[in-house]
C-alpha cells in the first residue's frame, strides 16, 4: 500500500466518523483546531485506524507528537512499513 492510498483512506475516515468535509482536509490541518477533534473522537480515531490498516497504535513519543493530519498520515504510514517489516507491533487480527 502507498502513502497515497493511506492518506485517501484515513480521509474516508475523517470524513465518515466525524463528519469532516473533504475540503478540510488538508495535511497542515490541526487535529483539534481546524478538524474539530476532541479527547474522545482521538480515542475513536485510534480505534478506527488500527481496525482499518490492522495494525497497533501504541503511545509514543512520535504518537504525542501528532498535530496535524499530515503528521497522523506520515504517523501510520510508518507504522505500516514497519507491521509489514516486521519491526513494529504484530498486526491485530
Amino acid at each position: 500500500m502507498d502513502k497515497q492510498q493511506v492518506n485517501s483512506r484515513i480521509a474516508t475516515i475523517f470524513e465518515t466518523e466525524f463528519e469532516v468535509a473533504p475540503d478540510r482536509l488538508l495535511p497542515d490541518a490541526h487535529l483539534f483546531q481546524d478538524l474539530g477533534l476532541d479527547s474522545i473522537d482521538v480515542v475513536e480515531m485510534i480505534a478506527a485506524l488500527q481496525k482499518e490498516f490492522g495494525i497497533q497504535l501504541r503511545d509514543s513519543e512520535e504518537a504525542r507528537a501528532i498535530r496535524t493530519l499530515g503528521n497522523l498520515q506520515d504517523f501510520v504510514f510508518a507504522e505500516i512499513e514497519k507491521s509489514q517489516a516486521g519491526d513494529g507491533p504484530a498486526p491485530q487480527p
